[in-house]
């Protein structure tokens, strides 16, 4: 039997955890990035790393469509705004038949107040991920990249459960009261 296959753009730094409970539960992991990272290694499964630039989409289909190996039945994708729309248009077709999508928005480019952006490719249900900050003793502090994994995973495990798309609040915002 073939592992499922998940793309995860931009799960090399803060979404590492990701990657690493993907793998743990037996799926095949290919993640792009500028930068070679140390690897996740869970249960004996190796994470795939393609070198990747987010501002050369096509060059980036071709390498990750080599390591994928067959259509991807999950993607995770973190990337700037600025190239959102061109790379995950570009990621599309290495998408299995309404494969689940999880986008990932730091606060800047998105907020609970001002909405999220909308998904970009329709035939794929889409969770989103809006990260905000912590409020402890009076300070705030960012999300550590394990309450980042945790908000993400929990948007992928809707995803996978095909829960109806739904945008998913990690930490706070200002001027939104809990």
């Amino acid at each position: 039997m073939t592992a499922r296959r998940a793309l995860v753009l931009g799960g090399t730094g803060m979404l590492a955890g990701v990657a690493a409970a993907l793998l743990d539960d037996g799926w095949q992991v290919v993640l792009p990035s500028r930068r070679r990272p140390s690897m996740p290694t869970t249960n004996g499964h190796l994470a795939s790393w393609v070198k990747a630039d987010w501002t050369e989409p096509a060059a980036l289909v071709a390498t990750v469509s080599e390591a994928l190996d067959g259509p991807a039945d999950l993607l995770v994708a973190w990337v700037h705004r600025e190239v959102r729309v061109s790379v995950l248009r570009a990621v599309a077709p290495l998408l299995a038949d309404g494969a689940p999508v999880v986008e990932v928005h730091g606060s800047a480019s998105a907020n609970p107040l001002g909405g999220c952006p909308d998904p970009i490719l329709p035939g794929h249900p889409t969770q989103q991920v809006v990260l905000g900050y912590v409020r402890h003793a009076g300070r705030t502090r960012w999300l550590t990249h394990e309450e980042v994994s945790a908000g993400v995973l929990d948007a992928v495990h809707r995803a996978l459960d095909g829960k109806p798309p739904h945008v998913h609040q990690v930490g706070e915002f200002r001027g939104v009261a809990h």
